[in-house]
């Protein structure tokens, strides 16, 4: 974004800062050149521009840290459903009119929303960075090619690593000085923010059609001689050698199996007070079993006691809303298991030597017990984790559906009454089983912008953003207070990117290109031909097509990289 000189001015906002304090504060905000800068000692003949926010609510841009908004996986799901979008033309340039919760996600513009439109989706909102969670290093060119078309928002994405054949065979050995040599190699040669685990060795034994997925941790993997348990070991501790500035992203085996609780908790216990991020507990979080719907329960309790007595772990929600939306996943077990369920199409990729992919379209339903359990499962997280900065809002976005729905999650959160009457038009079966209508618990404005915006940074690493201390990114939100807090958080009065106004009162301007936010790993470039030789080895593809080249320097104008910690 190109910068001026003009100093703006934020006048009489209430700020919810929680990196300052938890109780909002009245106080002023100066932009310059895209960060928050401190009052100019003299004004006269600057060009300042006061905007008054006087009875107005001024956080920082939101962070959305597990999305999926990039990529093949997301392609093969537009391609898969074009009548949403045929149905969704004429609603499409009525995205900012106020809408009831039933229609999010109803058709493909707010579904899987295109390239181009979805840093404006986004921006919409006040989000203003957002992680692509799940990425193959090989396609990695591509999403980068993506990425340069999103306006607007600063991206990134996390390269997927637990299925990675180089990286069980060091898993085999245990041997956590190569892993890291060989993610330090791949997340900058990809362009890449973070590691990703996904189904570690389930995806590969379901490529094999061995037994279909790991429903053991200690499962051998055939041909690797390695567990599923072994490879969680290896790269968390290789992640965390690496010193990068988020740790592991570790999305678990079993997801979205009865029984799986015990799978999560188990583990936890191997991260042995590792730093480490679990994506999309609500998934995780079932008790039952024999993969029978019929049996599944909330088993939130013991496994929130155990995060909440280990600091050193983090989890975001993967929050289930109702409607239509779109299971896209790298883990392919999965998307095999969710289109018996329901008999729906189904696309199932084998992703060279490193991951798999399934997408399946999936309709959510306030009717259907298991449906129900599962909205209730991801509220009943966010009031049981009790430090606010250990959790973070997400939807796994379309997963468990659209994350234009945020500010309806909000709502749930901060109005219990809200909450309470929402419960009780699920099916009766379900909320007869939660514990959630005893949960009294209610988000205040700073909890909120702990678990969408200073909560995601400091998890990320990202520490020029997430607050409104000297310094920051200008990424800037203005909401106007409403006792009905979904419509106060899904329409900001303005928006501000890097110090520019993106958005005010409904109107878009110019966003101008965000940037790309990869990890800078320092690593030892001697060890790049070793690599580079196990790729033409072992690929379809040459090892100069795998990731991006040092020479492609058009592709890195807009990259960030972020030191290790």
């Amino acid at each position: 974004m190109v910068q001026d000189d003009t100093l703006i001015h934020l006048v009489g906002g209430t700020l919810v800062d929680p990196t300052v304090r938890m109780d909002p504060f009245t106080a002023d905000l100066w932009i310059q050149r895209g960060r928050i800068v401190p009052p100019p000692v003299e004004q006269g003949g600057l060009s300042i521009t006061r905007i008054d926010c006087t009875g107005r609510i001024v956080m920082a841009g939101g962070i959305d840290m597990h999305s999926h908004i990039v990529g093949p996986k997301v392609n093969v799901a537009r391609k898969m459903q074009p009548q949403l979008f045929a149905a969704g033309q004429t609603s499409r340039n009525q995205l900012d009119q106020p809408r009831e919760p039933a229609v999010y996600g109803l058709d493909g513009y707010r579904m899987l929303p295109p390239v181009h439109a979805v840093g404006q989706r986004y921006l919409s909102l006040g989000y203003t960075t957002v992680m692509d969670a799940a990425v193959s290093p090989s396609a990695s060119r591509w999403v980068h090619c993506e990425l340069e078309h999103i306006p607007g928002i600063d991206v990134g994405f996390f390269a997927l690593a637990g299925n990675h054949h180089y990286l069980m065979r060091c898993a085999a050995t245990r041997d956590t000085r190569r892993a890291g040599e060989f993610l330090s190699w791949m997340l900058e040669r990809c362009g890449a923010y973070a590691p990703k685990l996904v189904n570690p060795g389930g995806v590969e034994l379901w490529k094999q059609r061995r037994t279909g997925n790991a429903r053991d941790l200690h499962q051998s993997i055939d041909g690797f001689d390695t567990t599923p348990a072994e490879i969680i070991a290896c790269l968390a501790q290789a992640t965390n050698e690496l010193q990068l500035p988020h740790p592991l992203h570790i999305h678990g085996n079993n997801l979205g199996i009865p029984g799986n609780w015990q799978t999560t908790l188990e583990t936890m216990r191997l991260l042995d007070g590792q730093r480490a991020h679990l994506a999309h507990v609500q998934f995780h979080s079932y008790g039952g079993g024999d993969e029978q719907e019929s049996s599944l329960f909330s088993q939130v309790q013991p496994l929130a006691e155990w995060v909440n007595a280990h600091p050193e772990l983090s989890v975001d929600v993967g929050q289930v809303l109702f409607g239509q939306t779109t299971s896209m996943t790298a883990d392919a077990p999965l998307g095999y298991y969710l289109s018996r369920l329901d008999d729906v199409p189904w696309y199932s990729q084998d992703g060279e030597h490193e991951s798999g992919c399934g997408v399946s379209p999936i309709r959510y339903s306030h009717h259907r017990r298991v449906n129900a359990l599962q909205w209730l499962i991801g509220l009943e997280w966010f009031l049981s984790v009790r430090n606010p900065w250990q959790i973070a809002l997400t939807t796994d976005h379309p997963n468990g559906g659209s994350f234009l729905a945020y500010p309806q999650i909000i709502r749930l959160l901060m109005d219990r009454q809200y909450r309470d009457e929402s419960i009780r038009q699920l099916n009766p079966a379900a909320w007869n089983q939660s514990p959630l209508l005893d949960l009294n618990r209610e988000y205040s404005l700073a909890e909120i912008a702990v678990i969408t915006r200073a909560g995601p940074a400091r998890l990320l690493g990202l520490a020029d953003r997430g607050h409104l201390q000297l310094g920051a990114i200008a990424d800037v939100c203005v909401y106007s207070p409403h006792t009905n807090y979904e419509l106060m958080f899904q329409f900001p009065w303005m928006v501000i990117k890097q110090g520019q106004v993106v958005r005010r009162e409904g109107q878009s301007f110019n966003a101008g290109m965000g940037k790309t936010l990869v990890v800078d790993t320092q690593r030892d470039l001697s060890l790049d031909p070793q690599f580079e030789r196990w790729i033409d080895d072992n690929y379809s593809i040459p090892a100069w097509q795998f990731g991006v080249a040092a020479t492609e320097h058009c592709r890195k104008r807009n990259w960030i990289s972020c030191s290790k910690k």
